[in-house]
């Protein structure tokens, strides 16, 4: 019986049945990738690099833009490929303008539902000096960063809601290792990407909304099941983030958790199988 077992698993192996769009076979000899998720206190802001190509995930608050310029020109990144704005507030929009200040933006993402505010003014200011026109990803749209592959699986619904639940949420897949973005989601939004049938099988989490009580539920993270999950967060916050039932959670899971109030910039580097991590603090 365990002979058939072995084999069935084989055969389901085979053909990819694990969440991963890209096969270890199809990653080039020399291909790297990193996902560095930058300490931009009570914000959020993460940069990927996957053979020489970039893409860049909010950019903390206003205040942050120095510390995001600085983080890109210390990485030498003059070109972003792709530059995602999850949602309208500013704590993670704030920054981006930092980033569109000292880079090339070839591609620009964000919700249809906008803010009007000045962090948010001052990002399409920056696109539309650089003459890019800011796109609005649908759900199942993908985009191939170097030998990874990303898809959209958020937002489902944008018509009312508040603008965490208009947060961009999407997967970027390096062989067997897999990178789920949250932005600020609300229950209401992971229940409604539930809903579609995405694959949410993903080794690290990005923890929706700072780790507040009101993001990553029970159902959703059973779903994405992570090995390792990324609080971005200030310590001694006014909001009381990461919420203890949330740690709960995550604990109960199994998880890994790393934090930036704890371990500063965290750089997760895969090799296509497995992930190593490197911390600032």
């Amino acid at each position: 019986m365990s002979k058939i077992l072995n084999m069935l698993m084989a055969f389901v192996m085979s053909f990819g049945i694990s969440g991963s769009n890209v096969n270890p076979s199809d990653i080039p000899e020399n291909s790297n990738f990193e996902v560095h998720f930058i300490d931009v206190g009570q914000a959020d802001s993460a940069l990927i690099e996957c053979d020489g190509e970039t893409m860049m995930i909010d950019g903390g608050n206003v205040a942050d833009s120095n510390v995001v310029a600085a983080y890109l020109k210390k990485e030498d990144v003059t070109e972003l490929n792709y530059v995602v704005c999850s949602h309208a507030h500013e704590d993670h929009v704030g920054g981006l303008s930092g980033a569109l200040s000292v880079t090339k933006a070839d591609n620009i993402y964000a919700p249809k539902t906008e803010a009007n505010t000045k962090a948010y003014k001052n990002f399409k200011k920056k696109a539309e000096e650089q003459n890019v026109e800011i796109k609005h990803p649908n759900v199942g749209d993908e985009i191939q960063l170097g030998s990874s592959m990303v898809e959209f699986l958020g937002p489902v619904d944008e018509n009312g809601k508040d603008l965490n639940s208009t947060s961009i949420v999407l997967k970027i897949t390096y062989g067997n290792t897999s990178f789920l973005f949250t932005g600020d989601a609300e229950s209401d939004e992971e229940e409604e990407i539930l809903n579609s049938g995405a694959d949410l099988k993903s080794t690290v989490l990005k923890v929706g909304h700072h780790g507040s009580r009101t993001s990553t539920s029970y159902p959703f993270l059973r779903e994405v099941m992570p090995q390792y999950a990324v609080i971005s967060v200030e310590k001694g916050n006014s909001y009381g983030h990461p919420n203890e039932e949330t740690l709960s959670k995550l604990s109960d899971a199994g998880v890994e958790v790393y934090r930036t109030d704890e371990s500063g910039d965290i750089v997760m580097t895969s090799d296509g199988n497995s992930i190593s991590i490197t911390t600032s603090k």
